[in-house]
């Protein structure tokens, strides 16, 4: 028995990545918690109606691209509690609402109240012809953690169920390789990386199920020329940031190494440009308006202010979009 495996209880000692899986999808997890992730913090699909508008706006792309089957697929990957999938068909023309088929992934019970043509699920549906959406699930993939130590040797970061830490045994040949091409740690003690190995897969098996159509991961996320030295590990509870503690109590989330996930014929753009080509810009609409329809210039106005939340830079609009067609044409071609 390793320090690692050993003592599996509050007390003992386990790498970052079985603590989180623990924490956030074990019994009693926080993500199984009744109030659901719209409890703790704010996403874009809570942020504005608009970001479902212009995923709806997405999926009649994906429509067209497909010739306009006689089903078609939307996936809201890590659902919530279905809010996104519910304002995507609220949203879409009653043509393409009649042969779209909607399912909600997610681990947590089925909703009280939620839409009757969502189908909820606890996997992925095996065969996707259509839209596969994935709104901040990578960044709650679990994934091991490293840190140098005084001979500049990576090693796997340890952690209890009250946050305290510890460094483990070296990072396995696996994780260095993917450490070395993806977050290159340079020889100096103390210093972090998230490693994304766990989330590649994932995506990887996400991706696998599209027959035809397009799958989008949209996740806070760092690049390659940008990886921050310490990591991003952290946690969110009750809608303000805290210290990442693996006992449930908390959001344990990290940002995502995007490029590190993109498949062949994929690429990641920001949410600002991709929401731009969907439509959603910001701008405010003519003082004109004012004068001659008071009432549709508040709502436009309104409009707009959560457009440019939608978009703004350093905020939801640095979010990164991985964007990967499967056997059809980039919908977001021109962002």
């Amino acid at each position: 028995m390793t320090d690692e495996t050993a003592g599996t209880g509050w007390q003992g000692w386990r790498s970052w990545r079985a603590a989180t899986e623990a924490a956030l999808y074990g019994p009693g997890g926080f993500y199984r918690r009744p109030e659901g992730p719209a409890g703790h913090f704010r996403t874009s699909v809570h942020a504005s109606p608009l970001f479902a508008r212009a995923v709806a706006g997405l999926l009649c792309r994906v429509d067209e691209a497909l010739g306009r089957p006689e089903r078609l697929d939307f996936v809201d990957m890590a659902a919530g509690r279905g809010e996104l999938a519910g304002g995507v068909l609220a949203a879409l023309p009653a043509e393409v609402a009649a042969r779209t088929r909607a399912y909600a992934v997610e681990i947590a019970e089925r909703p009280a109240g939620l839409d009757h043509r969502i189908e909820w699920r606890a996997r992925l549906p095996e065969s996707v012809t259509g839209l596969l959406f994935a709104n901040e699930w990578l960044d709650n993939v679990p994934v091991e953690v490293a840190e140098t130590d005084a001979a500049g040797v990576a090693r796997r970061v340890l952690v209890r169920a009250d946050g305290t830490e510890r460094l483990g045994e070296p990072v396995g040949e696996a994780e260095a390789e993917w450490l070395a091409r993806w977050w290159p740690l340079p020889a100096e003690e103390g210093l972090r990386a998230e490693i994304g190995l766990e989330r590649d897969t994932a995506w990887a098996s996400a991706v696998s199920c599209v027959e035809r159509g397009l799958a989008v991961a949209v996740d806070y996320a760092h690049t390659v020329d940008t990886r921050p030295a310490f990591g991003t590990l952290t946690g969110f509870r009750e809608g303000r940031e805290t210290a990442p503690v693996p006992d449930g109590s908390c959001d344990i989330t990290a940002h995502v190494a995007l490029d590190a996930c993109t498949l062949p014929g994929g690429r990641v753009l920001t949410q600002r440009a991709a929401l731009r080509a969907l439509g959603i810009a910001g701008a405010r609409p003519p003082l004109s308006l004012a004068s001659t329809d008071p009432a549709a210039y508040v709502r436009a106005l309104a409009g707009a202010g959560e457009a440019a939340e939608l978009t703004a830079p350093g905020g939801l609009g640095d979010f990164g979009w991985l964007v990967q067609p499967v056997r059809i044409p980039d919908p977001l071609a021109q962002a």
